[in-house]
């Protein structure tokens, strides 16, 4: 699964790759996506290659080679007018089907784990859906949910661990105080509380060895809200 800005960015490469056989240079690329920098370019590059959609040729300068596009790309019913979001297919509740009777107690829900967050330093954003793990309903609540595997320690003095399943409610909305999914220029995901500061966001960690991050509400998007968390001793 890619965040908005790397599949323009795979797109661009692979139209321009068709039209001129050569790849576009990264200048090219910055303007194309109208980033501020070629930091940017870079970071998207290496998140394209670690997920297997492009490789880069050795000993070749501004070789790149489109190893695949996105499945995402088949037809699907048209989105609309959406905000970009990095959580994307089939969120919602997944009933296993009730072996006997239905007073028999609630059913069990199927939550698909979609990759990893950092509690942390951010991390390129929210890999794709891995396997599913069955919740109980009452540890849900309404909406539709996914789940993520935490990497990192920034969030340890909110309860949260490296290594534990954090399950969120998809939204695009929080208040202040809220542990969220935050999506970074669309392109960093973390999970963090959320403070209003006036007109600014700030991300908050729950660990003093780590800064709160702050940035403007048209740098931040909302990805969903902890509910719940998974730990295995």
């Amino acid at each position: 699964m890619l965040t908005r800005k790397q599949s323009e960015l795979l797109r661009f490469i692979n139209e321009r790759l068709k039209e001129t056989g050569v790849p576009p240079s990264f200048d090219e690329m910055k303007d194309a996506l109208d980033l501020r920098s070629k930091s940017g370019i870079h970071r998207l590059i290496m998140a394209l290659e670690e997920r297997g959609f492009i490789r880069r040729l050795p000993n070749r300068a501004r070789a790149l080679e489109v190893l695949r596009l996105p499945e995402s790309s088949s037809p699907s019913a048209p989105r609309g007018r959406f905000e970009p979001s990095v959580i994307e297919g089939n969120l919602g509740r997944v009933r296993r089907p009730s072996p006997a009777h239905e007073d028999d107690g609630p059913s069990i829900v199927a939550i698909p784990v979609m990759g990893r967050i950092a509690a942390g330093t951010p991390i390129s954003a929210i890999q794709s859906r891995s396997h599913t793990i069955a919740m109980p309903p009452d540890m849900l609540g309404s909406g539709d949910h996914y789940a993520l595997e935490v990497r990192g320690d920034s969030m340890i003095e909110a309860g949260i661990f490296d290594a534990d399943t954090v399950i969120i409610r998809k939204q695009d909305t929080a208040e202040t105080g809220d542990i969220v999914v935050a999506l970074i220029d669309d392109e960093e995901a973390t999970l963090k509380r959320l403070r209003r500061r006036g007109a600014s966001i700030a991300l908050e960690a729950a660990n003093p060895a780590y800064e709160t991050r702050i940035f403007g509400p048209d740098r931040v998007r909302i990805q969903g809200k902890l509910v719940s968390l998974l730990r295995r001793y």
